[in-house]
């Protein structure tokens, strides 16, 4: 009998639209537990579903598959699957008609879930939670508004929508990536505002939907006059504030330790054991298989895990009824309407 292989705490990307030998091997790795796909691994829908069945076939047990894709100029796959606008045309439609911007979101996210339901992909990372201060060119039009409560209002719509097609939402960036104007793909950030300012505005909607959220994504932001460490590293952001003060007790993801913002202050496979010991329980480490090789040879990593392995599979596609077809079918009506 052939033992199944329990999700590790890596998630890896792939390399093109077919599997090479090497990503074979790597996905059934026992530090392995998600693939996350990129616009380089799609040609088409009929293509990705193969894909996505190769993936898992390559696995003895269960695997995430994950893409990050909001909308707006975050979105992955395009040719074939609905244009997502992004999240700042439900905050403007809100500003005139709140009812109609909540519906609408809701019917939206149900759209982009659904979609890639269909092609046997587990979540998209989103939604957004970061509130739009007008500094912060990385996140400007991915936040749905400049007020918190407009943000709580609509995130709650797209988590709904992702329930409605049994799929996982992602809450990001914790505590708040909005008012921070580096771009963490590219340099290390810095937030020195203290913890009071922070809670007052950036974590609001984390605090509100810390019970509604699948699983929180920290920045990659260190907040200094609250810690030396980025939040995606720090156990005083993940115990202490996000599972302590917040009460959430879902899966902390990690956003990619290839980004310049944690490669600048460490290895990906040191940032990703440390990462897992602040708390993450699942570390992204994508577009450097170098880094992907190293992480799962790196030594010195941690081993009580097993808590970890319970929350990662609530990200896990679950078996939903197929939303009506009048739903989805003005859910893709809206979503090109706003996408302009």
């Amino acid at each position: 009998m052939t033992k199944t292989c329990l999700p590790g705490p890596l998630m890896i990307d792939v390399a093109g639209t077919e599997l090479s030998d090497e990503d074979i091997e790597l996905i059934a790795h026992p530090r392995v537990g998600g693939i996350i796909l990129f616009t380089r691994n799609y040609q088409n829908r009929q293509q990705l579903q193969q894909l996505v069945r190769d993936i898992r076939a390559a696995r003895s047990g269960p695997l995430l598959i994950a893409v990050d894709h909001e909308g707006g100029r975050v979105q992955r796959f395009r040719e074939g699957f609905t244009r997502i606008p992004p999240m700042r045309q439900f905050g403007e439609l809100f500003d005139t008609s709140p009812d109609q911007a909540r519906i609408s979101a809701r019917k939206v996210a149900c759209v982009l879930a659904w979609e890639l339901r269909q092609c046997g992909i587990d979540f998209s990372f989103a939604p957004v939670l970061d509130i739009d201060q007008a500094n912060s060119s990385v996140i400007g039009d991915r936040s749905f508004h400049a007020r918190s409560d407009v943000v709580v209002a609509l995130a709650t719509c797209v988590i709904e929508g992702f329930n409605d097609a049994g799929c996982a939402s992602v809450a990001k960036h914790f505590p708040g990536h909005g008012s921070v104007s580096a771009d963490t793909h590219a340099e290390m950030a810095r937030d020195d505002r203290s913890f009071a300012e922070i809670d007052t505005m950036d974590m609001q909607p984390f605090r509100q939907l810390a019970a509604a959220a699948t699983a929180v994504m920290p920045a990659h932001v260190i907040y200094s006059s609250c810690d030396a460490e980025p939040a995606s590293l720090s156990s005083f952001w993940q115990k202490q504030i996000l599972r302590g003060s917040l009460g959430f007790n879902g899966p902390i993801i990690s956003d990619d330790l290839s980004m310049s913002a944690i490669t600048l202050h460490s290895t990906q496979a040191q940032a990703a054991a440390q990462a897992l010991r602040a708390g993450t329980d699942l570390a992204l480490i994508c577009n450097d298989r170098p880094a992907v090789l190293a992480a799962v040879a790196y030594p010195d990593w941690p081993t009580d895990l097993d808590d970890s392995v319970q929350r990662r599979q609530r990200l896990q596609a679950r078996d939903v009824d197929a939303p009506a077809e009048a739903i989805i079918a003005a859910g893709r009506r809206i979503a090109e309407s706003l996408a302009g």
